[in-house]
């Protein structure tokens, strides 16, 4: 945080402000509670912060730097400033009615899961599909805990699957447990989404290829016409990296003599690093490179990754008699092959880049041999 009188000669400056650590606030000197947080490339929101009637800090989205100007965000800073001095709450002012779950997403929600979250994209269209036709147009506070548990039963009914259901129920949970963190909706208010079990997730998938099946494949990728897509399903089958690890990966992340590919923010938020087999290595050494290019694997007519190469991939499977595997199998598979010839789940987990051990635990019953291996070595100590 830095303390900064807030002017336009000021903002001129931003482009070249140092941004090591991803954001800074910059606070104004003039307007108590009006701040600036400045993101790198050039992005940036202004907010006022404030303290409720229970003490509890809270800020308030003012809009996007570059879209709306200096003035007119320190005026709506002003005006939120005396609202709380004279002891109201900003967040429930405006037409003096607690706001729609659709108004609520559009001016709160939508705007702090952009700021926040990377997966906000998946809960907009949850939200579009779902959620706001249903409950839309409805008062936050009216929404009741029967109508949320009719519609995640219909879902259900519909056909969807027990996994998007709780998704989707954990989703408007989460809204609820904002409205009450901002204020919007008073903080002694029990969530509707309370006490509505979940679905037994049942439906888990969990598809392994046989030896004969990975040889089949393999067949069909050494001779597809489509080679840049059989180099992915390769490397995929080599190293158990997710769809995207390797479909956006850069040459600058690959070190060839280490035998390493580095995934600079993973699932976990985490950098990653993908051990590469010598098949791997000796695959990525035969892929051409273009000097003008950074991206390993790319659209020839764009020179952007690839966003979509479904077709290709649905006729290799189908060619391999296997039409019913997903490219996210091949990382159950590369999991499955190590367990059976008898690596750890410890070492699993690490190839696989799970953050949460339990994650690993599903592969652990496809190693009951190791399991009565290390039995008989007990029972032999135990023996004498």
């Amino acid at each position: 945080m830095s303390v900064q009188n807030l002017t336009t000669a000021f903002l001129s400056t931003l482009d070249s402000c140092p941004a090591a650590a991803g954001r800074i606030e910059y606070c104004d000197t003039e307007l108590p509670g009006f701040f600036l947080e400045y993101r790198t490339k050039g992005k940036g929101t202004y907010y006022f912060r404030y303290r409720n009637r229970g003490s509890r800090a809270r800020q308030m989205r003012l809009g996007k730097l570059g879209e709306i100007s200096l003035a007119d965000a320190r005026a709506k800073a002003y005006r939120l400033h005396q609202q709380v001095s004279a002891g109201e709450n900003p967040q429930h002012q405006g037409s003096g009615e607690m706001p729609s779950l659709a108004q609520f997403v559009r001016e709160h929600y939508l705007p702090y899961a952009k700021d926040h979250k990377r997966s906000w994209s998946t809960d907009e269209t949850l939200l579009r599909l779902h959620l706001l036709p249903v409950f839309g147009e409805k008062p936050l506070d009216q929404i009741q805990r029967q109508e949320i548990a009719t519609l995640h039963r219909r879902l259900k009914q519909q056909g969807y699957a027990a996994g998007t259901c709780n998704r989707i129920l954990v989703l408007l949970r989460f809204l609820f447990n904002c409205a009450r963190r901002w204020d919007i909706l008073p903080a002694t208010t029990t969530n509707p989404c309370s006490g509505i079990p979940a679905f037994a997730d049942r439906g888990a998938r969990e598809r392994y290829l046989s030896d004969a099946e990975v040889k089949r494949l393999l067949t069909q990728l050494d001779k597809s016409r489509h080679q840049q897509v059989a180099r992915i399903v390769k490397l995929l089958l080599y190293t158990g990296a997710r769809r995207s690890e390797i479909v956006n990966a850069r040459w600058e992340y690959i070190d060839l003599e280490q035998q390493v590919l580095t995934v600079p923010l993973s699932k976990s938020g985490k950098p990653r690093h993908i051990a590469l087999p010598d098949a791997a290595v000796k695959l990525l050494r035969e892929i051409p490179r273009q000097a003008d290019v950074p991206w390993v694997f790319h659209n020839p007519k764009t020179g952007k990754p690839l966003v979509s190469f479904y077709c290709a991939w649905n006729s290799l499977r189908k060619a391999a008699a296997i039409p019913d595997v997903r490219l996210h199998d091949l990382r159950h598979s590369f999991a499955s092959f190590l367990v059976r010839s008898g690596r750890s789940l410890y070492e699993v987990q690490k190839l696989l880049g799970h953050y949460d051990p339990k994650v690993t635990m599903r592969y652990a019953h496809l190693s009951p041999r190791s399991l009565v291996d290390a039995a008989n070595i007990a029972a032999q100590i135990i023996g004498g």
